[in-house]
């Protein structure tokens, strides 16, 4: 049971870099597609540096999705080794990678909405003008289209994998 749950936290693990590889790699040209969107809004292209938006891995776009894969991983490991902190771990990390993974599918599901609210809040009339979902469509349209494919397949594997990896743990207590 032990190396079945570790087998699992490591498809959760690699699961957890797949995007930020990806978007280390696309990004840049997402950024120049959503700029283009911008101006053929007729909005100013500096509006994404303005507000944070970014669609490369930089920042916490890469740190906490590798942080979280290497705790992941070190788990995995201590359920290979057949250790007992493995369990004690298992139960509480890998229950907090489930939740966190569905606030990331949430945030992700209500992105557009999310950016409106952030342009609403800045009381600038030149943002609220700006057609969102367009813009990030703009962006999303740069990568390749098998990226919603990818992103289906790393929620199905963290949801199911630490779903997995803690009830096995639980049984194998």
């Amino acid at each position: 049971m032990n190396t079945v749950a570790a087998l699992a936290q490591l498809l959760v693990s690699a699961a957890f870099v797949s995007i930020p590889v990806l978007r280390h790699k696309v990004g840049d040209r997402a950024k120049v597609a959503a700029k283009a969107e911008l101006r053929r809004q007729g909005a100013r292209d500096t509006v994404l540096e303005e507000n944070g938006m970014r669609f490369d891995a930089s920042g916490h776009e890469t740190w906490a999705p590798v942080s979280i894969a290497a705790l992941v991983a070190v788990l995995a490991g201590l359920n290979f080794a057949g250790n007992d902190w493995g369990h004690l771990l298992t139960w509480i990390l890998q229950s907090l990678v489930l939740l966190g993974n569905g606030v990331i599918l949430y945030s992700q599901l209500t992105a557009a909405q999310s950016v409106q609210a952030a342009f609403a809040r800045k009381n600038d009339p030149s943002l609220l003008a700006i057609d969102v979902p367009a813009l990030l469509k703009a962006a999303e349209d740069a990568f390749p289209a098998w990226t919603r494919i990818l992103q289906n397949v790393r929620h199905t594997v963290v949801f199911a994998g630490s779903a997995l990896a803690i009830t096995l743990t639980a049984i194998a207590a």
